[in-house]
């Protein structure tokens, strides 16, 4: 039976509602791995040592801990290692790492998968040693574990195997590229899983990172690369017999928090790396302390607007005023277009599935883009503070009249 011509267009508006779900649901399954969170002008510090806390029950994997980064407070922190029951069966946990991008440390979130994807080549224990993962894998609906690298109680769960891992990687520096960092590069089947079905983390995971975040024990700053909490049994379980502290910290990179800080792991790096803190950073006022410049312009801080002049001609003044008004009121729609254009190639990107190079390229094309409409407006700034008009000169004050000496008496 074919549609009559009434029915047309509703079809055609069921279709394209169809179309945008489809699109809107794509980035948060696809590209879970490759939104680029943050960029950090100097590394993340190295990772500490730690026991794994027993796993709680049949079906948790293990989610290795991590340095994340806090913007609010311009300080890494400590996300604790912990046991999360897999969102479905058959999927893995492709962990979270840090990579240089050009101009700074670039945050790849983790996700869930049916295959391990890239992860920097970050060891992070406990069967992620770099590459894949050698903890377990799924037979049907049932997980098992390699009880050669993980902390199972087999008289609670008995679906476990022995299998000895040879692992070769013993650095602990926790982000690849870069001066220092781990010189691996994705493989064909590493690029593969990012791009095939895959799921964001669950909604545990968000809350243990919440509360890590909310926790300033966990800041670099204070633990100085050795937290307290190193690893959890359970996701948000900061506090019992679960947790499990850092036996060895790990070497702090620098940072303004972290200048001079002393402690285990601290130090040593700091002068070096320091340098590092202002990557690209031409204009501090631009830049939260600690963070590299601003990839896209709604990164930016609030244009600093001065105050009117007040030369003590209403005249001029009004007409300055209505200049640097103008002026500003340009810069605010220059803002706007940029944010709108690198908004459509991110939406563009999302749509090819581009991988983490391209997507990398794009970032770093974008950073060049705000740092020059930045510059361009600090210099449009200074030639209109140069023309401000000097205030009017204050009349010359009189001398006061001289007082005739006093006449002598005789």
């Amino acid at each position: 039976m074919r549609p009559t011509v009434r029915a047309i267009p509703y079809i055609r508006c069921l279709i394209f509602a169809l179309l945008v779900m489809l699109t809107l649901c794509l980035p948060a399954s696809s590209a879970a791995q490759i939104a680029v969170g943050v960029t950090v002008g100097f590394a993340p510090p190295d990772l500490p040592v730690y026991e794994q806390p027993i796993c709680p029950g049949d079906g948790y994997l293990w989610t290795p801990g991590y340095w994340a980064w806090d913007d609010d407070y311009g300080d890494y922190y400590w996300v604790p290692g912990t046991w999360v029951l897999a969102p479905e069966p058959g999927f893995l946990w492709t962990p979270a790492y840090w990579a240089w991008g050009g101009s700074g440390f670039v945050f790849y979130q983790g996700y869930w998968g049916p295959v391990v994807g890239f992860y920097g080549g970050i060891n992070y224990g406990f069967g992620y040693f770099g590459r894949g993962y050698e903890g377990g894998r799924w037979d049907h609906d049932r997980f098992y574990y390699n009880r050669a690298v993980n902390n199972v109680n087999v008289t609670v769960i008995h679906n476990v195997y022995n299998t000895t891992v040879i692992n070769n990687n013993v650095t602990r520096v926790s982000y690849n590229g870069g001066q220092g960092g781990i010189n691996e590069r994705p493989r064909p089947e590493e690029e593969r899983a990012a791009h095939e079905r895959h799921l964001p983390p669950v909604a545990a995971q968000q809350q243990h990172w919440q509360a890590a975040r909310s926790n300033p024990e966990l800041r670099a700053s204070t633990n100085h690369g050795k937290p307290s909490i190193a690893a959890t049994s359970r996701p948000g379980a900061f506090s019992g017999s679960g947790v499990v502290q850092a036996r060895e910290g790990g070497a702090i990179h620098g940072g303004p928090r972290n200048a001079g800080a002393g402690g285990n792991g601290a130090g040593g790096n700091n002068r070096e790396n320091n340098r590092g803190n202002n990557v690209g950073n031409n204009n501090e006022s631009n830049n939260r302390p600690g963070r590299a410049t601003a990839i896209h312009p709604n990164e930016l801080p609030p244009v600093e607007r001065r105050g009117p002049p007040n030369t003590g001609n209403p005249k001029t003044d009004q007409k300055y005023q209505k200049q640097q008004d103008k002026m500003y009121a340009q810069q605010d729609r220059e803002r706007q277009r940029l944010q709108q254009q690198q908004e459509k190639e991110h939406q563009q990107l999302a749509r090819q599935n581009a991988d983490d190079a391209r997507r990398q390229q794009v970032e770093q094309r974008h950073q060049q883009q705000t740092q020059q409409m930045v510059q361009r407006h600090t210099e449009q700034q200074q030639r209109m503070e140069q023309r401000q008009p000097a205030p009017r000169p204050a009349p010359p004050r009189e001398a006061p009249p001289r007082e005739a000496p006093p006449k002598e008496k005789h």
